[in-house]
């Protein structure tokens, strides 16, 4: 079964930086894309970056410039590096794998259970 386990939050001042990881496990075929999303109090899960499998990321236009996703492929995991953290980017962090599980069949979304990120005003 194949599970996505998030790492990294936590309370960080404004100006500090955290790293978020997803590590995915259990049998699958493949992965395609990955992403980090974001849902603070009373708002929509939003974007924050994507990476496919092979190309470059893309970022939410808040984030351009602080934050840096990436991948390493042969642990399966997920990075965020999030640096020069602000007050509006509270809010629990969830990573998404699009993973094909088995051969010849089709791609499905997976969830992180996700992690809190604070950064007080």
């Amino acid at each position: 079964q194949v599970q996505l386990v998030e790492s990294g939050g936590g309370l960080v001042q404004p100006g500090g930086s955290l790293r978020l990881s997803c590590t995915v496990s259990g049998g699958f075929f493949r992965i395609n894309a990955m992403g980090w999303y974001r849902q603070a109090p009373g708002k929509e899960r939003d974007l924050v970056a994507t990476i496919p499998s092979r190309g470059s990321p893309n970022y939410a236009d808040s984030v351009k410039g602080r934050f840096t996703i990436s991948r390493d492929s042969a642990t399966n995991t997920m990075y965020l590096q999030m640096n020069s953290l602000k007050p509006e980017d509270t809010a629990v962090y969830y990573c998404n794998a699009k993973i094909v599980p088995h051969y010849m069949g089709p791609q499905d979304d997976y969830w992180g259970q996700g992690t809190q990120v604070t950064v007080p005003s």
